[in-house]
């Protein structure tokens, strides 16, 4: 491995099939060559076997440079892990119960058990604001219809993922929630003025600047900014988000393999049009082929472009960081002793008192 594609691997999280790590995604953790992996419900059998899988990941990783091992774990019907991981309700439906508390217990206890079988990264929370009945991939991932509801319960949130070892991603940036379709199927294109935007939409996000250490982009195209998706968009990650919201944490593109991205480019043609964006990781969530074509497309660019490769090591930079920030995190639990903690007692009593 040449030094061009570890600098493009260590922007990259990768996902996979099946219940054991694939031969290439071992080859490159053991190079250090890949900043992470990202766990779906099609990768965990039961809890020894995830155990074992995530051993697996981290093996031969470097202490101070740990390996992100990330999930999508919001609660409701975007849930990874079953029993006896907590279960939490729909984030609207836990912040109907306009108890602060209730919310921050939430994010602890589920990052106590996530960090106990090896995870350190949740994307979660969901900053989108539910303004929009069709919507049909947020709804009530949100935590309400309001920037209001969002900012407090979302941020209460991520606390509390902090708080039990897990770092948090606000998702969907620069806003997700008053679409009409599903950016797994298809591109969505919000009309809405700069005006509008800053009042809802982008509000969640502000807010947290400084609370949280990573975003996700939206593959949503806002009339207001651009013309291409958000997650390719300079004016979207480096004026909006880098330079009018002073974000300075890691971006993560969303799964680069969505329709909304992969109907218009191939996965080395977003990539590469994502970091020159100014994003952070690219997530190539199940195809492994694919993530090293498009490993080999960023050295390639890096090795004939010099302000690509720049542009590349201060993403890499950012990375870094990152993973480097699990280190700061309250240190795992036993898995036994995160079940039975006397908190995840008290919250599974408080959350039967929601159904």
């Amino acid at each position: 491995m040449n030094e061009l594609e570890q600098l493009a691997g260590r922007v990259m999280v990768c996902g996979f099939p099946g219940v054991e790590t694939p031969p290439e995604i071992r080859s490159w953790l053991a190079d250090d060559s890949v900043a992470g992996v990202i766990l779906f419900k099609r990768n965990i059998d039961d809890l020894q076997q995830t155990g074992e899988l995530i051993t697996s990941c981290t093996e031969t990783e470097d202490p101070a440079l740990p390996v992100l091992v990330c999930v999508d774990q919001e609660g409701g019907r975007v849930a990874r892990f079953g029993d006896p991981i907590v279960q939490l309700p729909a984030m609207r439906k836990l912040a109907e119960a306009a108890d602060l508390g209730l919310t921050t217990a939430a994010g602890t206890v589920l990052a106590r058990q996530l960090r106990a079988l090896g995870v350190n990264l949740d994307f979660a929370p969901v900053l989108d604001v539910d303004t929009n009945p069709r919507n049909p991939i947020i709804g009530d991932r949100a935590f309400g219809s309001t920037p209001e509801v969002v900012i407090e319960h979302a941020l209460a949130f991520a606390d509390g993922l902090h708080t039990g070892g897990v770092l948090s991603c606000g998702k969907h940036f620069p806003g997700h929630g008053d679409t009409d379709v599903d950016s797994h199927l298809a591109l969505p294109i919000l009309r809405h003025d700069r005006e509008r935007l800053e009042e809802v939409e982008l509000s969640p996000f502000r807010a947290a600047v400084g609370r949280l250490p990573a975003f996700m982009t939206a593959h949503v195209v806002l009339d207001a900014l651009d013309s291409v998706p958000a997650t390719i968009s300079c004016r979207a990650i480096v004026e909006l988000l880098r330079d009018d919201l002073g974000y300075g944490g890691a971006v993560f593109t969303d799964d680069l393999e969505m329709k909304a991205m992969s109907a218009l480019y191939p996965i080395e043609e977003s990539g590469l049009l994502a970091i020159e964006a100014g994003c952070d990781i690219l997530l190539v969530c199940s195809d492994v082929e694919a993530a090293g074509r498009l490993r080999e497309a960023l050295a390639k660019e890096a090795g004939r472009h010099r302000a690509f490769r720049q542009r590349l090591e201060e993403a890499r930079s950012r990375a870094d960081a990152l993973r480097r920030r699990v280190t700061t995190l309250p240190p795992p639990m036993t898995l036994e002793n995160a079940l039975s903690h006397p908190e995840a007692r008290a919250l599974e009593e408080q959350l039967q008192r929601l159904e």
